[in-house]
């Protein structure tokens, strides 16, 4: 019997298996698109081998040692040999980052099945741009070539290093070399106050290890809520974390038992290993980009607009390579706007002031919509609340003395356009708030909707019923 391709379904071909690749992959796949998936290290990409997965498994450790430490204040006692003892606790960071990377590879067969499930066809290789429509593939049986009608490029980034810093992978490391260490840093300097550095410092922290955090700025986290990063620096302070304000790294060397930070006043500072937090560069050299007639910004990453097209006709891109926003839900949500933008399925442009993140650091902070800083640059009209979980009886049973619920709602209308969360589980909290922010609902419905008694979103109850404007 003689078989005939099907030429009615879509070819899409997409370069990378991070999370904007792979969730584009299951969308086009789902929508009837025949879809094949390029990626050089594994499904998931470095969000789920080398950088998010891996890292808030170890935050995870980190967060259950402080939790445990602090134990006592809540009539917790550790009984050995009859007598109650204070908890020792050590760091199995060789266990610790075994199960990590078990972890992540078991993310990443757990991807590659649901892919395969789909029928989507897999390649494992390096790949490059022809023209606008085929890729050229590398793989461990020779090259390959694949023709699409249409090409998603989700390459993603790689830590940025600085020429007087290169990592070497034992005692100056980047944060993808972390989990080849078998001991715990006795002491850990950390190069970069941003979110990554921030994570990491609280992580280690928690850990045990002494911890001195070098930032160039006048707060760790710039660019994120001010009341937030005073909250972590107050914890960071009373945690032992030591911060260097307004110092900046100019060199990183190995010395015969660690290494040493020298600053820009000349002065150093000595350690037994160095993390280097940085940025990160987009994997966009050596693509084939120019010959595709894709434009990139001077820092190499990828034109897009708010459906994720490139200057190329025919070629999308989303993600880290796109410079918008490093989040892995950002990839993802970019991903599935091009596949479903190229099929021609109904879809609405990106929209940033909807993107909700987390910082998880101990406690976490997390936010979503307007902040506090674009009404004071006047690009937005707001009312803001903010409540201490000092006063959240469920925070109180648990312990929690750091933290605090903000609402920022447009002056007016009350419409909810903001919101801040530092807490336990900012991460899970933050949700309602989003879910007002996109669906614009008023302070009062917010205000009006149940909440379990006691819960932490009451305390977001209670900020959205302050902002109640009487009529």
């Amino acid at each position: 019997m003689t078989t005939h391709p099907d030429f009615s379904s879509p070819r899409i071909a997409i370069l990378g298996g991070g999370p904007g690749g792979y969730e584009a992959a299951m969308v086009a796949a789902s929508l009837g698109a025949r879809v094949t998936i390029i990626e050089r290290a594994g499904l998931g990409g470095s969000a789920v081998l080398t950088d998010v997965v891996p890292s808030k498994t170890l935050i995870a450790t980190a967060d259950l040692m402080t939790r445990v430490g602090e134990a006592g204040e809540l009539g917790v006692k550790f009984a050995v040999g009859g007598s109650d003892v204070a908890p020792g606790m050590r760091a199995d960071l060789g266990h610790i980052n075994d199960r990590v990377l078990h972890l992540a590879r078991e993310q990443s067969d757990d991807i590659r099945v649901g892919l395969e499930h789909l029928g989507v066809e897999i390649l494992m290789g390096s790949g490059k741009l022809l023209d606008n429509h085929t890729i050229e593939v590398l793989t461990s049986d020779g090259i390959k070539t694949v023709t699409a009608d249409a090409i998603l490029l989700a390459v993603g980034a790689h830590p940025r290093e600085l020429p007087t810093a290169k990592p070497d992978g034992e005692r100056i490391l980047n944060w993808a070399q972390l989990y080849n260490l078998e001991e715990l840093p006795e002491e850990l300097i950390v190069v970069g106050s941003g979110v990554t550095g921030a994570e990491f410092a609280s992580a280690y922290n928690g850990l045990g290890s002494n911890v001195t955090l070098i930032s160039s700025r006048d707060q760790v986290l710039p660019g994120e809520d001010t009341d937030a990063a005073q909250v972590l620096e107050g914890v960071f302070k009373r945690r032992g974390v030591r911060v260097l304000s307004r110092s900046r790294a100019q060199a990183v060397e190995r010395t015969e038992t660690g290494v040493m930070v020298t600053l820009g006043d000349g002065t150093t500072v000595t350690g037994s290993h160095c993390l280097v937090c940085v940025g990160s560069i987009p994997n966009t050299a050596g693509i084939g980009l120019e010959e595709a007639g894709v434009a990139v910004s001077e820092s190499g990453h990828i034109k897009v607009d708010g459906v994720s097209r490139t200057t190329a006709p025919n070629i999308y891109a989303a993600g880290d390579c796109t410079g918008v926003l490093a989040l892995a839900s950002v990839a993802a949500m970019q991903g599935r706007i091009a596949v479903a933008h190229f099929l021609g399925d109904g879809v609405m442009p990106l929209k940033l002031h909807q993107v909700a993140s987390n910082i998880f650091t101990s406690p976490e902070i997390a936010s979503v919509g307007v902040s506090e800083a674009d009404l004071e640059s006047g690009k937005y009209q707001g009312d803001v609340v903010m409540l201490s979980l000092l006063s959240n009886a469920r925070a109180k049973m648990r312990n929690s003395k750091d933290g605090f619920v903000k609402i920022i709602a447009r002056k007016g209308s009350g419409t909810v356009i903001g919101g801040v969360v530092v807490g336990p589980n900012a991460s899970e909290l933050i949700f309602p708030i989003s879910v007002a922010v996109t669906q614009k609902l008023h302070v009062d419905d917010v205000a009006s909707t149940f909440t379990v008694y006691p819960s932490l979103t009451g305390s977001i109850s209670e900020a959205a019923r302050r902002l109640h404007v009487h009529m």
